[in-house]
């Protein structure tokens, strides 16, 4: 607020006067420097030339608050004097509107300011323990160069996984063929009058060519983009290209493409086509920085993965969450245990009881972390990769802890991350405020602000559907959530919901003569009970997850599995490589079954005796016997 003061000499542009003994006054002043740049000068009162040009102004007034001297003369002081200021950056000025429009923020806006300066030592404690000694706006250079390479990476090992199985899981020859797919929805479209909708309805290039070759070719595409990606080379092509081409796949790959963690890909690789760099050849010092608006929607894709995941936990009422016994089963029930999992089975009821409590206490509360000031929110970034590198070191999840992590680079900023790196190489990447020669090709901000308010709406109505809550206020945003759901890029998160408290197996067998059966081994689920689990991640072996699903409903809920069946019956060589062991290797067999066992592991007195790592019961008849001529 101005009190009256008039000065002779006023400066030539917007002078702020502070406390230089001040630690607290001295921490921010280094922020709001920032924040405007050249339109605002700083100087501490102690500076001689304050008392000689400025005769005016008491001593006393610098003692209980900062002065602004305008080039006008006139001077003003308090939280008004810090708005004014600020005004000098038009990003900072619905602040100053505010105070001279609003008496009510006026006046909590003077009385905040009264609180903070009569504590200024508490404050000063709490601004050490929020943001450190590093109170200036981060830069997040080094963050994307990172973000982007892991991204590369998490999508090379979804591609080359997805490329040693695309015949046999949805090639001519494959389980669910994706050219007869394709066949049949072209037909339907025709008799429907669909014409370039479809490609809305079910966005992928197999509208134009779903043969193997072309099957193929995406992967190969997908690999080869991916090393292109964290080489450096190209990123938005790149990403561009790799998010259009997983969706492609995932389309046309129907049951097999239905985790979470393809969602979490897509959905992660379309924020990042706008974090990156327009250069085709992006060198760290001559890149303009990365949005801050998509920083800040990578880091709520990171709140709505972990709080979802956490909550559906507790809202799904199961008791195994509610009394924290749910991880006495995980361990063995989870899809594909490696064998490590066996060791954490044996662990006792008291610490697998604290195991899952801190499970839920980070996956609910550390997400809140993301909005604290920044040592806060590395805290609550260091718990959400702790986890899962604990889950990565107990189970195979393909590569979805491997994206959790590089989705969680983004909590920290380029302060943090430059004490792991030399110094010579951070040094490459330059500061937040433009370098000379530095190439400030951006995406234009209209397309920016687009984009992100349509992801936005509707990740909020994603995630208030997931949570249970139901406001009229986002139904406009399920609208927006719907029309870009076949996109499958803005999704809900949460797995084991109802954790899964018997490991019931499917084991399937062949036979010439219906009474002599021989089983088929996959390779990664459990089957022979003497065979060392094994670790697989961040490759996914989709078959091997899918059966574990259709051993939660009848083979009649899965047809895909009826038509597993059915190749196996033909001897299919596409088919036959998803697997271990056939046990027909000469020619296939006349009938396949299906066999319903109960699995847990052993014991450590089973092991000993047996050398097992499952101990298994049969408990009936999954599929009955069929054959080609069924």
């Amino acid at each position: 607020m101005s009190h009256g003061v008039q000065v002779s000499q006023a400066p030539s542009k917007p002078l702020l006067v502070y406390d230089g003994d001040c630690h607290f006054c001295g921490l921010w002043i280094r922020r709001w420097r920032q924040w405007t740049g050249d339109a605002v000068e700083y100087l501490p009162a102690q500076d001689p030339r304050i008392a000689e040009q400025f005769p005016e102004i008491p001593p006393t007034a610098f003692d209980t608050a900062v002065q602004l001297i305008t080039p006008a003369g006139i001077v003003y002081s308090g939280a008004e004097a810090v708005f004014r200021s600020l005004a000098g950056n038009p990003a900072w000025g619905w602040l100053l509107r505010g105070y001279e429009d609003f008496p009510l923020f006026a006046r909590l806006s003077e009385w905040a300011y009264r609180l903070v300066a009569e504590h200024r030592p508490l404050f000063s404690r709490l601004t050490r323990w929020g943001w450190g000694q590093q109170v200036e706006v981060p830069s997040y250079f080094l963050v994307r160069w990172l973000f982007l390479r892991g991204l590369g990476l998490v999508y090379l090992f979804a591609f080359i996984s997805l490329w040693m199985q695309v015949d046999g899981l949805i090639g001519h020859n494959g389980i669910l063929p994706a050219g007869q797919y394709m066949d049949g929805l072209k037909q339907e479209c025709v008799q429907h009058n669909i014409g370039i909708e479809r490609f809305h309805l079910l966005p992928t290039l197999c509208w134009f060519n779903a043969s193997d070759t072309f099957l193929h070719f995406q992967c190969m595409a997908g690999t080869v983009l991916s090393i292109l990606l964290i080489a450096g080379i190209a990123p938005v092509p790149c990403l561009t290209l790799l998010w259009l081409f997983y969706l492609s796949l995932s389309v046309v790959g129907r049951d097999f493409f239905g985790f979470q963690w393809d969602c979490l890909l897509l959905e992660a690789g379309l924020l990042a086509i706008f974090l990156a760099p327009w250069q085709l050849l992006p060198r760290p010092s001559r890149t303009p920085p990365p949005s801050r608006l998509f920083i800040w929607l990578v880091r709520l894709l990171v709140f709505k993965l972990m709080l979802s995941s956490g909550c559906v936990k507790l809202l799904s009422g199961d008791p195994n969450w509610c009394n924290l016994t749910a991880l006495t089963f995980h361990y063995q029930t989870q899809p594909l245990p490696p064998w490590t999992a066996w060791y954490a089975n044996q662990l006792p009821l008291w610490f697998q009881k604290m195991s899952c409590l801190a499970t839920l206490v980070i996956e609910i509360g550390a997400p809140w972390l993301i909005f604290a000031p920044r040592r806060i929110r590395f805290m609550g970034a260091g718990m959400l990769i702790g986890l899962q590198v604990l889950i990565m070191v107990s189970g195979n999840y393909t590569f979805f802890n491997w994206l959790a992590i590089v989705l969680c680079l983004v909590l920290l900023d380029d302060f943090t991350l430059k004490k792991c790196v030399p110094s010579g190489f951070y040094n490459r990447f330059g500061s937040e405020p433009a370098l000379p020669g530095r190439i400030s090709i951006r995406w234009p901000f209209p397309l920016l602000a687009m984009v992100a308010a349509v992801v936005f709406a509707a990740s909020s109505y994603v995630l208030a559907a997931t949570l249970g809550w139901r406001s009229p206020v986002l139904a406009p945003f399920g609208w927006v959530a719907e029309e870009i759901r076949p996109f499958r890029s803005v999704n809900n998160y949460g797995l084991f919901a109802v954790m899964t408290t018997q490991r019931n197996e499917i084991i399937v067998e062949g036979s010439n003569d219906g009474v002599n059966w021989l089983a088929y081994e996959f390779k990664y689920k459990p089957g022979d009970a003497a065979r060392r689990p094994a670790f697989v991640a961040p490759l996914q072996p989709r078959l091997d997850w899918q059966m574990w699903f259709a051993a939660f409903g009848s083979y009649r809920d899965n047809p895909w599995l009826e038509s597993f069946c059915e190749r196996l019956l033909q001897g299919s060589p596409d088919v036959l490589t998803l697997l271990a062991k056939n046990p027909f290797p000469q020619k296939p067999p006349k009938f396949i079954r299906a066999e319903f066992y109960n699995y847990r592991f052993t014991t450590p007195e089973e092991r000993r005796k047996t050398g097992d790592w499952w101990q298994r019961q049969y408990l009936g008849d999954y599929m009955p016997a069929v054959s080609l001529r069924e």
